[in-house]
């Protein structure tokens, strides 16, 4: 659920923290479902008051979610748990140290398959390893700091488990209503793409 209120100036603003002061109004944390109430200018009864709603809403919470991801994906690169670089990463795989697979949407298919091949070798098929393909290079590569950032492996702890939590919300928002998770199957990795 994603948490809507009155500013100061009248206008709707998504509380996603939920830290903001007032009267708020909770919509499902769907895009449809935002771009939805919009249409049906639900924000204005539900606030009871007058609101300034944008007719881009649902661009800009994407925008807010997405924000938040990679804010979260630097955190974990300072707390040394994100390597990056097919070699680097692929090394972290075989060492037994990863959480889950980070790839450009922008990247080519041939390098994210051999990771996902030796992701597969060392924790089998089934392990769950989640693989986020939420971001294009320029935007991984902002987030960490580095050039050119295609490939990377988060490594357990805390700041990459919430990093995952991060992408697990954004997908969720981006989804449509008839997908119901983030995996598809039992023996799939969840994907975020």
């Amino acid at each position: 659920m994603i948490r809507f209120v009155l500013g100061p100036d009248g206008k709707l603003v998504p509380d996603l923290r939920h830290k903001l002061p007032g009267r708020g109004v909770w919509v499902m944390g769907r895009a449809e479902t935002v771009a939805e109430a919009v249409k049906r200018k639900a924000f204005t009864r539900g606030l009871k008051a007058e609101a300034v709603v944008p007719p881009d809403l649902a661009a800009e919470v994407d925008g807010l979610l997405s924000k938040h991801c990679l804010q979260a994906l630097a955190i974990a690169n300072k707390a040394g748990q994100v390597v990056t670089g097919f070699a680097k990463v692929e090394a972290a795989i075989d060492r037994g140290r990863v959480l889950g697979l980070v790839e450009a949407q922008d990247g080519a298919a041939e390098g994210g398959r051999k990771l996902r091949q030796a992701l597969h070798r060392r924790f089998g098929p089934a392990s769950g390893k989640p693989e986020v393909k939420l971001f294009t290079s320029l935007q991984l590569s902002l987030a960490l700091g580095l050039a050119n950032v295609i490939h990377a492996a988060l490594i357990e702890g805390a700041a990459a488990q919430a990093f995952l939590s991060h992408c697990r919300r954004l997908n969720f928002y981006r989804s449509d209503k008839a997908s119901t998770g983030d995996a598809t199957d039992e023996a799939a990795a969840p994907e975020f793409a």
